[in-house]
């Protein structure tokens, strides 16, 4: 479980009996980093991603399920831009996918991106998406890829009443070229999520609502209006979403 904040803020906590008690095993001590997601490769693998400290993201790295954490270096990471950074909404600005691709996501800056890494985080490629960024409050807040090639991607302006034109973007090279949704989620969406066993049906949720495509994302319909900032689906046909004020909710089929 990762905390999020500036400095010591940032803490991972992990537990080894479903939740019942929890030990810290990471607190950051440098006051200029600010960690926003983590993802894990495999029960031992796993990276967290802090805004840029010293204009470069900051990658901490774990081999042994959690228990240890390392700062991974900085050499085969691009430069961020001026105001770039990730956004803690969902958990979803760091997702990754087999044993070692893992794909990170932008904003704030002139241009939202998405970084891709193939070996567990030592090297990254950076590619524009087609969400809009140019402001601290815009840009991609969420991925989730079904394989190595096939992701997608939401965001927009998180501020209550600021419009999110192309809210939605899809990828079929494994992240180096995005293409923006036809129909894209109508609002600003933080979270989103592929369907389980499906590769083309998946869900999108924000402040005012849910949206399912069924088209890999070309196309977004609003299916619930429930407030929500993360979803995430297990292999065996479960799917819960987590919003403001201790809200969780379940997807029955």
């Amino acid at each position: 479980m990762l905390a999020i904040g500036e400095g010591e803020a940032s803490r991972v906590l992990r537990t080894e009996d479903g939740g019942t008690t929890w030990q810290e095993s990471f607190r950051n001590t440098d006051p200029k980093a600010f960690y926003d997601c983590m993802t894990f490769f495999d029960s031992r693998h796993g990276l967290a991603m802090s805004d840029p400290v010293d204009g470069r993201f900051r990658i901490l790295s774990t081999r042994d399920g959690g228990r240890s954490w390392t700062v991974l270096p900085t050499a085969g990471m691009p430069d961020a831009r001026p105001g770039e950074a990730g956004f803690a909404a969902s958990g979803q600005c760091l997702v990754s996918f087999g044993p070692g691709d893992v794909w990170l996501a932008t904003g704030g800056g002139a241009a939202a991106r998405v970084l891709h890494s193939a070996d567990r985080g030592l090297h990254w490629t950076a590619a524009e998406s087609t969400i809009p960024a140019g402001d601290p409050a815009r840009g991609v807040f969420a991925l989730a890829f079904r394989d190595r090639a096939h992701g997608l991607a939401v965001g927009g302006d998180y501020r209550a009443g600021e419009a999110s034109p192309r809210a939605g973007a899809v990828t079929r090279d494994g992240g180096r070229t995005w293409r923006r949704s036809a129909t894209p989620p109508p609002a600003y969406r933080s979270g989103v999520a592929w369907l389980p066993h499906s590769r083309r049906a998946a869900l999108a949720v924000g402040p005012t609502g849910t949206d399912l495509t069924t088209d890999a994302g070309r196309t977004w319909r609003t299916v619930d209006t429930g407030s929500y900032d993360t979803v995430d689906c297990t292999p065996d046909f479960g799917c819960w979403a987590a919003g403001e004020k201790g809200r969780a909710a379940r997807l029955e089929w």
